[in-house]
């Protein structure tokens, strides 16, 4: 297998999985997961094709040939996908030797590395900065669209930057040493994005990150066997 908006004022952890504004969804912008049969809007969901040698492929931008299998972005979720079930969604065999665990651990590592890849494009384009002076004054200017904080950061810069900008998106699921890596440091706490596209992207996948790094209860409305609604195919 190869690696592969937004409510405002909450963190990407509240947005599971209503990922997407309010407003009316039509039947092409929701999918049904294989594994809960339960529909959601796609920005809650992972993509999965089965590839030429019968593996299961991770398809986080959506463009992959092949019949299209949804799953929940959620670890406690694709850990209980099975082969055959996966077979019966795709109408097509899949390869014997399955994980779920690999495969939970897969796509985490690439939401891991997108995420980490539109921060690093924001600074490139002057639309992120680091640094808790830098993100102050960003916040005060009202040029934020989503605030950084590292998931092993003190929760008092965290909280002294959130009442500077109340309304943004708070990204908290990337590392000291994962946010430096977008900015080219060796580790960074804190950081901002302008509003613009790459916010909104980066908004998503770290959401759908979120799934996989947290343990997630799972709730009445995940044990469902079966639903009617919109597909969980292309």
């Amino acid at each position: 297998m190869g690696e592969a908006a937004i409510r405002q004022g909450s963190t990407v952890t509240d947005r599971m999985p209503n990922l997407m504004p309010d407003r009316p969804m039509d039947s092409e912008s929701e999918r049904r997961c294989i594994v809960t049969g339960e529909s959601a809007p796609k920005a809650g969901l992972i993509r999965f094709v089965i590839g030429p040698d019968g593996a299961l492929v991770p398809d986080l931008a959506e463009r992959l040939p092949g019949r299209g299998l949804w799953m929940t972005a959620r670890r406690d979720i694709v850990v209980r996908a099975a082969p055959r079930q996966i077979s019966r969604a795709a109408r097509t065999a899949v390869a014997a030797v399955f994980d779920p665990t690999e495969l939970a651990d897969l796509v985490e590592r690439l939401l891991q590395r997108r995420s980490i890849e539109l921060i690093g494009l924001a600074r490139r384009a002057g639309q992120a900065v680091a640094g808790f002076e830098k993100v102050k004054a960003w916040c005060r200017e009202g040029r934020v669209e989503v605030l950084l904080a590292a998931a092993d950061g003190g929760a008092d810069g965290r909280a002294k930057i959130r009442i500077l900008a109340p309304k943004a998106v708070l990204v908290d699921v990337l590392t000291a040493e994962e946010l430096g890596q977008a900015f080219a440091r060796p580790h960074a706490v804190h950081g901002a994005l302008a509003p613009g596209g790459l916010a909104g992207e980066l908004a998503r996948e770290a959401a759908r990150l979120a799934g996989f790094r947290k343990v997630c209860e799972p709730g009445p409305e995940n044990v469902t066997a079966a639903a009617t609604g919109p597909s969980a195919m292309d």
